[in-house]
């Protein structure tokens, strides 16, 4: 039997110190996210440290990153130079800061129009795209742009030509016409129209927001705990590892 403080690990013991299933660590083995066991003469698969925290830093990685960006990172750990894992590292984390700095974008968006009502809009007769424009104070050319970016889309009449704005189509505009006014540009507001055109209330918008605050922040320090892990795997991987060991 293996032991622990001898360095020598079965797969059962990296499973039960990695939180897997053994079959994970087979698993993880196969796919290159695990560096390859030692092999004794009978043929059996022996672990060291580094397998163990490299299975750990998996977890961690594909928790912050995803499975498929945390398999690529650990593959480049085992394929020198290191800067190619440096850079995946880097460009994980670099997608979380835009998550994060689109979500600080959306709940400014959303103090801006705090005031403007989502739910209970009164229902009233359609408005004509002049009649749009001329309530907002806008050229009907604007519209028919925000129409064409996917911000406001209206229904047509029955000649299929005419654009007709139901009540929650005006909702939609005024609120595109209150962020252009604070100097929101076409691109962000293609992003965030989608989330605020299927919350009925401010409440629900509010929600989903602090809901993707506590995403990312999870997904952040996951994968800050992922690359340290790492760090230490390669560590223990460098230092005097298991060359032969006969069984």
């Amino acid at each position: 039997m293996a032991s622990r403080n001898s360095g020598q690990l079965r797969t059962v013991d990296v499973a039960r110190l990695a939180g897997y299933s053994v079959q994970q660590i087979r698993n993880l083995e196969q796919a290159g996210v695990l560096p390859p066991a030692v092999r004794t003469d009978a043929g059996y698969r022996v672990y060291d440290e580094s397998h163990v925290l490299s299975a750990r830093a998996y977890g961690s990685l594909a928790a912050g990153a995803g499975p498929v960006e945390a398999r690529k990172i650990m593959r480049a750990a085992q394929t020198p130079p290191i800067s190619g894992m440096l850079a995946l590292l880097d460009a994980a984390h670099a997608r979380l800061d835009q998550e994060r700095r689109d979500l600080e974008f959306a709940k400014t968006a959303a103090r801006v129009i705090a005031d403007e009502p989502i739910a209970d809009v009164r229902r009233s007769d359609d408005m004509s795209i002049s009649e749009l424009a001329n309530a907002l104070g806008v050229r009907t050319s604007a519209l028919r742009h925000w129409d064409a970016e996917g911000l406001v889309m209206p229904g047509r009449g029955s000649s299929r030509a005419v654009r007709r704005y139901t009540p929650d189509d005006v909702r939609d505009a005024r609120i595109v016409h209150q962020l252009r006014s604070a100097g929101y540009r076409i691109g962000q507001l293609r992003e965030l129209m989608p989330q605020l055109r299927g919350a009925r209330r401010w409440e629900a918008v509010m929600a989903g927001l602090a809901a993707r605050d506590t995403s990312i922040e999870a997904r952040s320090r996951a994968l800050f705990e992922g690359g340290a892990a790492l760090s230490a795997a390669i560590a223990a991987s460098n230092s005097d590892g298991l060359q032969s060991v006969p069984m």
